[in-house]
């Protein structure tokens, strides 16, 4: 037997995969679903969202799929009423702790958050709303960025990082003051670093950047160029 190939079950169907692949990526090959919005494909996993989580026979807590290898004989299962409750609250928790509005956004219909809560069935949310009075960022000449709407998945910061290689963007605070900052907390227009290159707003799940000028329905995100460009400088 090939040692690279791993054979597990997930959901109780059984799959092979690659030793060097995580959970959620078989999964998606393999067309089950996992929420996720940190994740996605091109850049690095992070763990950061945890809607992810899937549970794994033997362990004792759940797993975030996106940066869980696969192992020989492992057993996951991405659905259960467990999961569901976690995943409805996380989101919930991502809803409460900003400004997200849907009715008023520009990425309303466009959002991967407010789709999220479409399919997860999420209702309505059960914790306070904090209403922070977050800054907006218009200084660039091209783009803004609204903290109000930022759910800290830090797209941005890696695919500024790993694909255009500026390094622009980054994460200043902790826990409930965490945000997303350019250079050393300077104004994104005043950025020597930024390329203006776009890819963080194209990249970004929600309407926390986004681009001037454009009406809702031009908002679709163009994400095509990341593993394209992944894939080049692996080959180099």
């Amino acid at each position: 037997m090939n040692a690279g190939i791993k054979t597990l079950k997930i959901d109780g169907r059984d799959v092979s995969a690659r030793a060097d692949q995580t959970i959620l990526e078989v999964a998606r090959e393999n067309g089950i679903f996992v929420p996720s919005l940190c994740y996605l494909e091109g850049l690095s996993p992070v763990g950061a969202c945890r809607l992810c989580l899937v549970e794994v026979k033997g362990a004792s807590r759940l797993l975030p799929s996106c940066v869980t290898r696969v192992e020989e004989g492992m057993e996951v299962t991405t659905r259960s009423e467990r999961l569901e409750r976690y995943r409805r609250m996380i989101l919930e928790l991502l809803f409460s702790e900003r400004n997200h509005i849907c009715s008023v956004c520009v990425s309303n219909g466009h959002c991967e958050l407010q789709s999220l809560a479409e399919k997860l069935l999420l209702t309505h949310v059960h914790f306070p709303y904090r209403y922070p009075r977050l800054p907006v960022d218009a200084s660039h000449p091209r783009f803004v960025a609204d903290h109000n709407r930022c759910i800290l998945c830090t797209r941005c910061v890696r695919v500024c990082d790993e694909i255009e290689g500026a390094h622009t963007w980054d994460v200043m605070g902790r826990g409930i003051e965490a945000r997303v900052i350019t250079d050393l907390n300077q104004p994104w227009g005043d950025s020597e670093s930024c390329t203006s290159c776009g890819k963080c707003v194209h990249v970004c799940p929600t309407g926390a950047l986004s681009e001037k000028g454009r009406s809702v329905a031009e908002m679709a995100k163009r994400r095509q160029f990341l593993p394209y460009l992944t894939m080049m400088r692996t080959q180099r």
